[in-house]
């Protein structure tokens, strides 16, 4: 046994100790406000929610959302818009979504036309995708030409949906992909900031405390500690969504990509 041996072995793990709860439907009241504070505090969904909130409003034609979850981004998105979510059928097992209103598929086969799509959206799905290149090629195909492709990957963020989450992104190898799949005015823009990324990591501390795993002996202590540092965590939370307007640093939370096909 070497020296690394006492440490985990990561190849055996199976779940992750801290999973946040999944988004839920746009479709009540309730639902929205837990969203909108789930937004505040997880600065990865609330930064992505900032970004496509310009992008989608200018959406035309008809609109494909791949792995679209709860589609938690379909409200942004114009009424007259036709909109089509589709999602693997492991979806519920592997992220915890079972939405009416989305087409599930099985292996390579989505189910849709190629040619078909104004627009492709695809929010933090490509870090699950184990081969980002096949993916991207038929992204590519599903839509028209002239199409639009909003893409978003996470950057500084934790190892989640364990096992089912395989990479993270720079924008050298977001342009490397997307060209080699044939997209054209890629343009790569990054969610945040270092002081994001550092009151997003101090945050995830405190939520691990509150949310995580039962300590056995220490889980009196360890929630008690998480319920004391709340008013941090507040002071924390506004600080990185204060920061998000500042563009700077090569540290970031994730990126936001857009690319076309060409006509």
């Amino acid at each position: 046994m070497t020296a690394l041996g006492t440490r985990r072995n990561l190849v055996e793990r199976e779940a992750e100790d801290f999973r946040p709860p999944v988004f839920k439907p746009n479709n009540s009241a309730r639902n929205q406000i837990e969203n909108w504070l789930r937004r505040f505090i997880d600065l990865q969904a609330g930064s992505l929610w900032r970004d496509l909130r310009s992008e989608l409003q200018c959406v035309r034609g008809s609109l494909l959302d791949i792995g679209c979850g709860a589609q938690v981004y379909r409200g942004l998105i114009p009424a007259q818009v036709a909109y089509h979510g589709i999602d693997t059928s492991a979806a519920k097992a592997r992220f915890g979504y079972e939405v009416p209103d989305t087409n599930y598929f099985d292996g390579d086969d989505w189910g849709v036309e190629e040619a078909a799509f104004d627009t492709v959206l695809c929010t933090e799905v490509l870090e699950h995708v184990e081969d980002p290149a096949a993916f991207l090629i038929r992204t590519y195909r599903c839509l028209r030409p002239g199409g639009r492709l909003v893409l978003s990957v996470p950057f500084a963020a934790r190892w989640h949906y364990i096992p089912y989450d395989y990479w993270r992104y720079t924008p050298s190898c977001l342009h490397m992909l997307l060209s080699a799949a044939g997209f054209e005015q890629i343009y790569v823009q990054a969610r945040g900031n270092p002081v994001t990324v550092a009151c997003y990591k101090m945050m995830a501390l405190d939520l691990m405390l509150l949310l995580g795993p039962d300590a056995r002996r220490a889980h009196l202590a360890q929630r008690t500690l998480g319920v004391l540092l709340l008013p941090i965590l507040g002071l924390l939370a506004c600080v990185a969504n204060l920061s998000l307007a500042a563009d700077w640093g090569d540290d970031c939370l994730g990126y936001t990509v857009t690319a076309r096909r060409p006509e």
